[in-house]
């Protein structure tokens, strides 16, 4: 029975794809059939980091590479767990139903990078669900051994899995601490960005692991300077790559035409589901000539014209609180109100004419290290553990990252770069400090 039940990891794998990150990456021919459909199909033109690539030039992989990587390696970690004891509760059909879900995880994503992430529009991964669960994906994922309902499951937790604890386990492993899908982006990305700090010592992390049939994965002693490395890693690519100034303001000009567009019934949500990077300018470009100006910011954005940075400050508990509270700072369908608020006191205090549609405020949405590993042997959770990432080390890592920044348009912010900082400073502090 076991032998018949490996079969899921090891029969069939006869179709490679060579990749620039791991190399070889064998599949099915079903899998490979998979990646000629129209879902997997529109990932290849879709850049995995957007706007990135205007300030590290090598930032042009796209989310189908990234989704063959996720496979890889969930490939790789199935295997290592099974032989490590998960084989008395994995299936044949779970686990090639899993292997469906990484290759697929990504089906549903949106253009642009993470642009459109905050709007009221259905999540990526219901967007996934459904297309995996629609022909012809569901006829694949059934010819290739797997369930198309537990691949959705799997993908979108908002799926009821009516108990099946199998389900429950490939979710954490999908989504958590060490997943498939953070262990190739952190890598991938670095890669094409050029910088150091992504890279994981993958071999190394997966002789750490052993599956526990509720919490995913454990790890041992030997494997916590891997979670260290993994997580101070995610941290430099925010800091450094993710949300570098210039990429944060690209989305946020994007982000700022579609949702006007939203809030005033020029777009419906489903215009936004199902699009490339392209569909999304094209959809953009033909609002803009319809008369709608505002979606001149995402045009903007995409031949790289970004708003120039104003201010910036971090955002901590305290001020976020106050700030939350007195003008809507943090909740996105309030925020196109208040940047008219605040340039209209910018008008007023400088002397400059500047509208709503001029200026933006980028609030980064929350950010969380993922600590919920089990170490084996010291018998407690990670941040609990001796690792540096105990205690509060990971709250002041994530101070640092969440900056509210403030971004004025070009056309009247130059010649004004020192009012309009030290004026944007002035009013905040006044509303922060009441």
């Amino acid at each position: 029975m076991k032998n018949t039940i490996i079969g899921a990891l090891r029969d069939g794998f006869t179709e490679p794809v060579r990749d620039t990150l791991w190399g070889h990456i064998y599949l099915t021919p079903e899998l490979e059939a998979l990646t000629r459909t129209r879902a997997f199909v529109r990932l290849h033109r879709i850049a995995q980091l957007g706007p990135t690539n205007f300030c590290y030039p090598g930032a042009t992989h796209t989310r189908a590479a990234h989704s063959l990587g996720v496979y890889h390696l969930t490939h790789r970690m199935l295997s290592i767990l099974y032989e490590r004891g998960a084989s008395e509760w994995l299936s044949f059909c779970g686990m090639r139903s899993m292997l469906c879900a990484a290759l697929l995880h990504d089906a549903g994503h949106f253009p642009y990078a993470h642009s459109l992430k905050e709007l009221p529009l259905a999540s990526h991964e219901e967007l996934t669900g459904i297309l995996i669960r629609s022909p012809p994906v569901n006829r694949i994922i059934t010819a290739a051994g797997g369930d198309p309902c537990v691949s959705a499951a799997i993908v979108d937790g908002n799926i009821d899995t009516n108990g099946n604890a199998e389900i429950l386990f490939y979710r954490k492993l999908l989504s958590g601490c060490l997943d498939p899908d953070k262990l190739d982006y952190l890598n991938r990305d670095a890669r094409y960005c050029g910088v150091p700090y992504g890279s994981q010592d993958i071999d190394f992390i997966f002789s750490t692991l052993h599956p526990h049939a509720e919490r995913g994965v454990d790890i041992t002693p030997r494997g916590i300077p891997s979670v260290e490395a993994m997580l101070f890693s995610k941290y430099m690519m925010y800091r450094s790559v993710y949300w570098h100034h210039s990429v944060r303001c690209a989305t946020a000009m994007v982000k700022k035409a579609l949702l006007t567009g939203l809030i005033e019934n020029i777009l419906q949500p489903e215009d936004m589901y199902n699009l490339t990077d392209a569909g999304l300018l094209n959809l953009m470009t033909r609002m803009f000539e319809r008369g709608h100006s505002v979606f001149a910011l995402g045009i903007r954005a995409y031949e790289g014209q970004f708003f120039s940075l104003a201010a910036e400050f971090p955002f901590d508990d305290a001020a976020a609180a106050r700030l939350e509270t007195r003008i809507g700072l943090s909740g996105i369908m309030e925020r196109p109100r208040y940047e008219t608020k605040l340039a209209a006191a910018l008008s007023s205090e400088t002397g400059a004419v500047i509208t709503g549609d001029q200026l933006i405020i980028d609030v980064p949405e929350p950010f969380l290290f993922e600590t919920g590993l089990f170490v084996r042997e010291e018998n407690c959770l990670f941040d609990e553990s001796t690792s540096f990432f105990a205690g509060k080390t990971a709250q002041v890592l994530i101070k640092n990252l969440r900056i509210v920044r403030v971004y004025i348009d070009n056309i009247v912010y130059h010649g004004r770069e020192t009012l309009f900082s030290k004026t944007i400073h002035e009013i905040f502090a006044s509303v922060v400090n009441k």
